[in-house]
């Protein structure tokens, strides 16, 4: 990517590309559910060294059917784009394909701890990452990110695997599906190459006894936190992830 020093520059071009790509978003599946073999989790965590920031991506690949782990890799390195609202696939982008270059398996699908269509151009990482991957990717958010920063989720009713449709000016933006009972909602959308529908399928079907969140994110998060701390060493900042 060419290095852009005017913020207000950056962010027009990144505005740009964004509403380039939205048109090529394919909301359908791409794939045969029972064909998958093999399922990616991405995760990002960031910290500070003095005035420069820092991230690592990890991937973890697993099994999809019997959530064996097979693979995990991760990159890290500084952060050169700033913070701007609505634009951190272009922060975490760079680093996120110098770790898929890393693996050896090769996933079927890239699942990430963030969004995707649930986004104010339908262009959050997972939809940004996909037409870098070529794969059917989907976002699975811990917290709901309230778009148009006004709308609200409703709380699906408590049972595993109930959801409701987070609808924005009449369009489906995403699910706040409930993986487990008497559990927080998870938010999912998609990425692209798959539909709303089958998104949810595999997060219930990735999710487990031990946590609400399905386990490739799950395995993702816990990885960044670990080479976090070997990466950034004890002066390191936290930086909100």
């Amino acid at each position: 990517m060419e290095q852009i020093e005017n913020t207000n520059e950056m962010q027009e071009e990144f505005l740009r590309q964004q509403n380039e790509l939205r048109d090529r978003i394919e909301p359908t599946d791409k794939f045969d559910f029972d064909s998958v073999k093999l399922i990616a989790g991405v995760d990002l965590a960031y910290w500070n060294k003095g005035d420069e920031e820092y991230a690592v991506c990890c991937i973890v690949v697993i099994d999809a059917e019997t959530h064996e782990v097979i693979e995990k890799q991760h990159y890290s390195g500084k952060i050169d784009v700033p913070y701007m609202p609505g634009f951190l696939a272009f922060r975490e982008l760079p680093l996120i394909l110098k770790t898929v270059e890393l693996l050896e398996s090769d996933p079927d699908i890239y699942i990430f701890d963030g969004n995707g269509y649930l986004h104010p151009r339908h262009m959050g990482i997972a939809t940004h990452a996909s037409f870098y991957l070529n794969k059917p990717t989907i976002g699975i958010a811990k917290t709901y990110f309230r778009v148009d920063k006004k709308t609200d989720y409703t709380e699906p009713e408590n049972e595993a695997g109930s959801y409701t449709d987070i609808v924005i000016d009449g369009e489906v933006y995403g699910r706040a599906l409930r993986t487990h009972k008497d559990v927080k909602p998870v938010f999912i959308s998609i990425g692209n190459f798959v539909s709303l529908d089958t998104a949810c399928a595999f997060a219930m079907k990735l999710t487990d006894k031990e946590s609400h969140i399905p386990i490739p994110t799950r395995l993702a998060d816990l990885e960044t936190h670990i080479a976090r701390e070997a990466e950034r060493g004890p002066q390191g900042d936290r930086k909100g992830e």
